[in-house]
């Protein structure tokens, strides 16, 4: 079967927890055998991992006819795509484009990232879909997150092939339901066009139904899974030598994710126990808002701010804590629980988290509840017992949460709009 993969992010370029849940999800579906899956990137680095699926680099594909002398084409393309490929896809360019300023082989830039212009480049994203869309004959189209569903539209105009689309987020998870309206509709018309809808969690499906007034029969749970890990993030070391409980945050310091209410546990946890440390790990627009307040609260000697961690420094962070906590407001998934929970790193997640769904040995609390939270995280930090329980009995859980499952889930929701 070959699908067209519409996305945004891929490792080991991760802005966030798309870029983590598209990987595991498209190479728990390559284990199938018969899939034939091909992801169109804004701006692909050339040191993804690409074993089990085809990259297309949207910042190199022809979206305005140029003629360019081979040896300038080869030097622009940068290795990412073949000048056999580039010629073909110049083949299927239909549209005029030129509105869109193009470079000198008729391609669009792309940050590769989240910019000021994000909706300029979400609709430069579409017209490359079209090209991507016309290049070969696809089964199905798939769209990642509301920054590809434009273009998932727009694929299935062009083709007749059905549209799926995964929601990762909805804005009224980013925005504590302050939400975009320009945001709101590119949601909206992604969910009314297309032929099915995947959410992460039950929570996002009831999101989308009652939220975006989608008919309940086109909308599927497919709960995300975790990676296993590699022998070397396996091995990493305890760090922490300091005679301290490391009790760790990781995630951005944003609205969504809670980080206040980290904060307030800990202010209360350290009015019982002063050993305990406490780290917010990660970077975000509430993050000079959350140091005021530790200092306010006289307790910044407690606190460590280590700024944004990725790849191997998320699980040296990780290895070295004793509790992990999520306190997000709105979490439609969630994956940083499970990857602390591989660690053995007994977890605190938020009941309005969609991984709490899953989750049968991790503490479960409301994100307000700021006494609950201090009495789970004082619990775990004097209780050697209950902690070494939650280790042992959660990694043993999310050892069982295999993307390869998520896979065969979506796999049915294809089978499904295809009418097999």
């Amino acid at each position: 079967m070959k699908a067209l993969m519409l996305g945004w992010e891929f490792p080991p370029h991760v802005l966030g927890g798309l870029a983590t849940a598209s990987y595991g999800l498209i190479k728990g579906m390559s284990l199938q055998g018969d899939m034939d899956i091909t992801l169109v990137l804004p701006k692909p680095w050339g040191d993804e991992d690409q074993s089990f699926l085809k990259i297309v680099a949207a910042n190199k594909v022809p979206i305005v006819w140029q003629d360019p002398d081979k040896n300038y084409l080869e030097q622009e393309l940068e290795g990412r795509m073949s000048v056999e490929e580039y010629y073909h896809l110049r083949n299927c360019i239909c549209e005029d484009n030129h509105y869109i300023g193009t470079n000198g082989i008729g391609s669009v830039g792309f940050s590769g990232r989240y910019p000021d212009n994000l909706l300029e480049e979400i609709r430069n994203y579409v017209a490359v879909a079209g090209v991507v869309a016309r290049s070969q004959e696809w089964d199905i189209i798939h769209a990642h997150d509301w920054l590809t569903y434009n273009a998932g539209v727009k694929a299935k105009q062009l083709t007749g092939k059905p549209l799926v689309i995964h929601v990762h987020a909805t804005d009224f998870d980013r925005s504590r339901g302050n939400v975009n309206p320009t945001v709101y509709s590119i949601e909206k018309w992604g969910m009314d066009m297309a032929d099915h809808i995947m959410a992460v969690s039950e929570m996002t499906r009831q999101t989308v139904i009652n939220k975006y007034h989608i008919d309940p029969r086109k909308v599927s749970t497919v709960h995300n899974a975790v990676t296993p890990l590699s022998d070397e993030l396996v091995n990493l070391p305890n760090q922490n030598h300091t005679g301290n409980k490391i009790v760790t945050f990781l995630g951005r310091i944003t609205m969504q994710k809670g980080p206040e209410f980290f904060v307030q546990a800990a202010k209360l946890v350290l009015e019982k126990t002063p050993n305990v440390k406490f780290v917010m790990a990660g970077s975000g627009d509430k993050m000079a808002e959350m140091v005021d307040l530790v200092a306010a609260y006289g307790i910044a000697d407690r606190f460590h701010f280590t700024g944004f961690l990725k790849g191997k420094q998320v699980y040296e962070m990780l290895k070295s804590s004793d509790l992990y906590i999520m306190p997000s407001v709105s979490e439609p998934f969630g994956i940083s629980p499970l990857e602390a929970m591989q660690c053995g790193v007994p977890t605190i997640v938020s009941k309005q988290s969609g991984c709490a769904e899953i989750l049968n040995h991790a503490i479960k609390v409301d994100y307000w509840d700021i006494d609950a939270m201090s009495d789970a995280i004082y619990s775990v930090v004097t209780n050697e017992a209950f902690a070494a329980h939650l280790k042992d009995a959660g990694k043993k859980e999310v050892d069982e949460i295999k993307w390869e499952y998520a896979g065969q889930k979506v796999r049915r929701v294809y089978d499904l709009v295809l009418g097999k």
